[in-house]
């Protein structure tokens, strides 16, 4: 097959789902079955099995104070749109048989749709940044098409089974770079003094980031260390200096040293209350790391029913009596469940699945508009 996986943010943002889609494309080019193209807006990296094409857009921070209206609903819609516009003039459907987004509205709406009467790939949505595309009638959702759906959680899975070919797929981790062993806070011209809360999380509300920040500072001598960036980030500083002056930190890395950074965590807190998938939730499991997220179907999925680290993340007390908990008990118990990331959630695994379900596609895409 000749696969193409469009997503405007490839090789020049580290979010979960540049992550994912990167990682899948490279191991599905390393089975040297098909031919695989990333379509983004960074610069071509050396190592890669794919093949790269960037195409210009205007970054989602130039559009952080314009008005929230559909379809322009966020800053990363806007920015998605000068991506596509650009991108349509060097965009040939018949370069590929199977196409892969899960950016919505104006990517999709051009893998499907143009060009008007002439053939198209098949088309698959994953639902990295929720499934909303793909069951909502309402507005531009309903102008939502695809052949094919990988939903990254069960919820996901079981609200649209029935409506779309339908897969469920996690996402996963590169067992050669997250994996338990000593931190360094040297590394990271960090402090000896107190524990170390980590937050892998973009400054949105939906993240929750002040919330935790308010909870780690019920914590005596806890450092807060949050990597991401986000339109919240002047306020997440203003608290900082008010709340836990000299004890946090925002900073962003290069994905290559996220491992380390785990490492370095005495606990990660997560406190959002969903995630369409949430990569930090595996990267921290196969680091070894205790977690404390909010407990809800995705991430008992995840780790299981047991797990300790799992409470309301809605309630202040019982969220900063997790924190102390995970604090308490250490990294032992995180280190032993770590075993189990790589048979679940190792990348390799996770591309298998992922070309199994586009071969299907597009066999049967082939089989109708032959």
């Amino acid at each position: 097959m000749r696969i193409s996986f469009v997503l405007p943010g490839l090789h020049r943002v580290h979010r979960g789902a540049e992550v994912a889609f990167e990682a899948v494309a490279n191991e599905i080019a390393n089975l040297g079955l098909d031919e695989v193209t990333l379509f983004g807006s960074g610069t071509e990296l050396a190592g890669r099995a794919y093949a790269f094409s960037s195409t210009s857009l205007i970054p989602r921070e130039s559009f952080e104070r314009f008005p929230k209206v559909p379809p322009f609903r966020t800053e990363y819609i806007y920015e998605e749109s000068t991506w596509a516009l650009n991108h349509l003039r060097s965009y040939r459907p018949n370069d590929a048989d199977v196409t892969v987004t899960c950016s919505y509205p104006f990517v999709n709406w051009m893998l499907t749709r143009w060009p008007p009467f002439r053939r198209k790939p098949a088309h698959i949505f994953v639902t990295q940044n929720g499934d909303w595309p793909a069951y909502c009638d309402d507005l531009e959702y309903s102008q939502f098409r695809c052949d094919g759906l990988i939903c990254t959680n069960p919820d996901y899975y079981e609200r649209n089974k029935d409506r779309w070919p339908s897969i469920l797929v996690p996402n996963g981790f590169d067992p050669k770079k997250f994996y338990p062993a000593k931190g360094d806070r040297a590394q990271f011209d960090f402090s000896e003094k107190g524990p170390i809360v980590l937050m892998v999380s973009a400054l949105v509300d939906s993240k929750r980031v002040l919330e935790g920040m308010r909870a780690v500072a019920e914590i005596p001598d806890a450092q807060l260390v949050v990597a991401g960036d986000g339109p919240l980030r002047e306020k997440f500083d203003a608290l900082g200096e008010e709340i836990m002056p000299g004890r946090f930190r925002r900073m962003t890395l290069p994905l290559d040293q996220m491992p380390d950074l785990y490492r370095v965590a005495d606990v990660m807190l997560h406190p959002t209350f969903h995630e369409s998938f949430g990569n930090v939730y595996v990267e921290a499991l196969a680091t070894g790391i205790p977690v404390v997220a909010h407990d809800y179907p995705v991430t008992k999925w995840i780790y299981g029913g047991d797990y300790p680290g799992l409470t309301d993340a809605g309630d202040e007390e019982l969220l900063i009596k997790a924190l102390k908990a995970a604090l308490e008990r250490g990294k032992e118990n995180a280190i032993r469940r770590a075993d189990n990331a790589v048979t679940r959630f190792a990348w390799e695994n996770i591309a298998k699945k992922y070309r199994e379900f586009l071969a299907e596609v597009h066999a049967r895409h082939r089989s109708l508009v032959s």
